[in-house]
């Protein structure tokens, strides 16, 4: 499964790292930018290819910004998103097993190296469980999705 990057300034040196652990780990990935570390640039550019991407297709994404909330209300916005910002390896998990997230939002000014990893190491390995109440969740989001 492809997984595609991006952050805005904020997180750009967390997302360099995270490229590198994506190679160590053997997921096929993309970087949408940004490309280089550029103070003046704004998250929502990213946020969107990102999301347009992961939204349509069988895909996981990854994104970061200095506190996650602009990224992860942004890429919201699209419909078959469902991005979370990580807390910890445990919150990932849940939003994974239960949820099907598929935009794994980290919260760049406030989470550390390690964490970042951890957490990313978890969205990547952990499967949507499929229950039935599951299910029907995704279910009604998808009707609010085509509601508005």
């Amino acid at each position: 499964m492809k997984v595609y990057l991006g952050t805005d300034h904020k997180g750009f040196g967390l997302k360099e790292k995270a490229k590198g652990w994506l190679t160590e780990w053997g997921w096929d990935w993309q970087d949408l930018g940004a490309y280089e570390l550029d103070p003046n640039d704004d998250y929502p550019l990213y946020a969107e290819k990102v999301g347009v991407l992961v939204g349509r297709q069988e895909a996981m994404g990854i994104l970061l910004c200095g506190s996650g909330v602009g990224v992860e209300v942004a890429a919201n916005k699209i419909d078959g998103v469902r991005a979370g910002v990580g807390k910890n390896p445990e919150q990932v998990k849940a939003g994974r097993n239960d949820d099907d997230m598929n935009i794994l939002v980290i919260a760049a000014d406030f989470t550390q190296e390690n964490e970042a990893k951890e957490m990313i190491k978890t969205f990547l390995e952990t499967k949507f469980a499929g229950k039935e109440r599951f299910k029907r969740r995704l279910e009604d989001i998808k009707k609010i999705e085509a509601n508005n």
